[in-house]
């Protein structure tokens, strides 16, 4: 009996079936969004890859959250996960990875995130406790938390990332994101990080680079 994913989600084909296990990209959707949001983007994406879009698993508004946060006197700009909530939110899509990966029959060694804001942030945190589970990892408008800033990822090196943000982002802004990416080279990753003229959110030239990206590294 194929295992239950934790966190609701969407699961979408590649047009053309494949012998035996697939690649896959995992996609996290942003505070307030849902399983939906990104599946434009991740529709742009190589035909060949399984797309497992995950719903965070808290109710926020009309859509869902990934974690609570810590504003440090009610800045968002500088915001941070609260630890105990990211370690459930972490333990939740660590969780419905693996049981993707049974039950759509997806190669556990070709596997990718793809994460916005919140997703992202998650994103980065899955890719520095488990390195090698992670073929690349897309972070669009995402940082890395205080939580895993200060460890030697063992695995991480060489690792692509693909790192977005935007000059306009007041909700975590461009600053925020390079550090991550400066972090991500002192580690050894292959890292792309691009600014782009943008607020929250993905723009068309981000779009076109991060699919351009994605298709290199499948290539």
């Amino acid at each position: 009996m194929p295992a239950d994913l934790p966190l609701e989600h969407i699961h979408v084909e590649p047009d053309s079936p494949t012998d035996g296990p697939a690649p896959a990209v995992f996609v996290l959707h942003g505070r307030g969004a849902d399983e939906q949001d990104l599946l434009p983007v991740a529709k742009r994406l190589p035909d060949e890859l399984h797309v497992v879009s995950l719903r965070a698993p808290d109710r926020l508004m009309q859509g869902y959250t990934w974690f609570e946060m810590e504003l440090p006197d009610g800045d968002i700009g500088r915001s941070q996960p609260e630890p105990e909530d990211f370690d459930r939110c972490l333990d939740l899509v660590d969780e419905s990875i693996a049981a993707a990966i049974e039950r759509y029959d997806l190669d556990g060694d070709r596997i990718g995130l793809l994460g916005f804001s919140q997703g992202a942030i998650t994103s980065l945190s899955l890719l520095c406790e488990e390195p090698e589970r992670f073929a690349w990892v897309v972070c669009s408008h995402g940082y890395l938390a205080a939580t895993h800033t200060d460890g030697e990822p063992v695995g991480i090196a060489d690792t692509p990332v693909f790192v977005g943000s935007g000059t306009a982002d007041r909700m975590i802004p461009a600053e925020r994101a390079e550090r991550a990416a400066d972090r991500l080279r002192e580690w050894g990753c292959d890292v792309e990080f691009n600014r782009y003229e943008s607020a929250h959110g993905i723009g068309p030239d981000e779009l076109a680079d991060l699919v351009a990206w994605v298709e290199d590294r499948l290539a």
